[in-house]
């Protein structure tokens, strides 16, 4: 099985496990995989080698015209998630084929995770940037504001980029360098070490250093 930039999965949670000399290492608990190659996409025809994958499979009453066509090519009814991971291998991968966990990491492995982080609405200074605020007693009448955004003589305006409320999450976050603590190939469940953008059920991309 020629070696896949990634895999798709879903967060399950956060635990923990000790290793062998007795050390609690918190872990995200992924369940990951397995992945249908749904197409693939060459330098001839897109500029690029890839395989786009499909993840979580749906009945085919829930999928629409065009999708059913495109998900029929490989002999699949629908998926729920579909992305791209680029290869350097594209002559080793058939349309339909199954990419599982432990084709694609080791443990030990370091891996980057891509997933969209919790949103959190629209928010001040304080807590979307980590402002100390005024004073809160004593008559003080500045307390959350942002305080001074601009200058008066030059520039005369505000700066592009100057810290400001506004929305705050809902992003895509990349977490790079985890570790793979533990593989349960049988449930297809993946372990990393520390935590992983994105809430429960969360759909999480799984990049491979190699």
């Amino acid at each position: 099985m020629p070696k896949t930039m990634g895999i798709l999965g879903r967060k399950v949670g956060m635990t923990r496990v000790y290793n062998e000399h007795g050390r609690s290492i918190p872990v995200t608990v992924i369940e990951t995989g397995p992945c249908t190659v749904l197409q693939k996409k060459s330098i001839d025809n897109d500029g690029y080698d890839a395989i786009q994958v499909g993840f979580q499979e749906k009945k085919a009453s829930r999928v629409n015209s065009p999708q059913a066509g495109h998900f029929k090519c490989s002999g699949s009814a629908g998926f729920y998630h579909v992305r791209e991971f680029r290869v350097t291998n594209l002559e080793e991968y058939e349309l339909g084929q199954q990419i599982n966990l432990k084709e694609v990491l080791n443990i030990g492995d370091k891996v980057d995770i891509s997933g969209r982080a919790k949103g959190r609405g629209f928010q001040g200074v304080i807590k979307r940037h980590g402002f100390a605020g005024g004073k809160a007693t004593h008559g003080s009448m500045f307390h959350r504001a942002p305080g001074s955004i601009g200058c008066s003589a030059w520039p005369a305006r505000v700066v592009k980029g100057k810290k400001m409320p506004g929305q705050m999450g809902n992003n895509l976050v990349t977490q790079k360098n985890l570790t793979v603590v533990d593989i349960r190939e049988d449930d297809n469940i993946l372990l990393v070490e520390g935590a992983v953008p994105g809430a429960k059920n969360g759909l999480i991309s799984i990049y491979t250093k190699g």
